[in-house]
């Protein structure tokens, strides 16, 4: 049975940067697609980022492209979450997630059965 746990949330100021790294137990191979996802506060869960493959096939929300930069190092079974540029509504928790959604729902929580219990990411003005 594959777990996923997040590590890295923590509170910064804006305009800063923060790393997120998530570790899988067990096996996933390359067609398993691993994501980031976040809840604002008030607000839904949302998808973020998300890669499959290898060297790694990624899209990103609208809300973080061009700030945040997910990647995946299959041999240690990590997927991380490079935020830069971190603005006071990044302000959520953040879960990693794994499986098996099509390829229009990548960054729609169906597909996705495996989840982490999130971290806390703060981000002050």
């Amino acid at each position: 049975e594959v777990r996923v746990t997040e590590s890295g949330g923590g509170t910064v100021q804006a305009g800063g940067s923060l790393t997120l790294s998530c570790t899988a137990s067990g096996y996933t191979c390359y067609s398993t697609h691993m994501a980031w996802f976040r809840q604002r506060p008030g607000k839904a869960r949302e998808g973020i980022a998300s890669n499959v493959g290898y060297p790694g096939d990624t899209i990103y929300s609208d809300s973080v492209k061009g700030r945040f930069t997910i990647s995946r190092d299959h041999a240690k079974n990590t997927l991380t979450l490079k935020m830069n540029i971190l603005k006071p509504e990044d302000t959520a928790i953040y879960y990693c997630a794994a499986g098996t959604p099509t390829s229009d729902y990548r960054l729609r929580e169906v597909g996705y059965h495996i989840w982490g219990q999130g971290t806390q990411v703060t981000v002050t003005v």
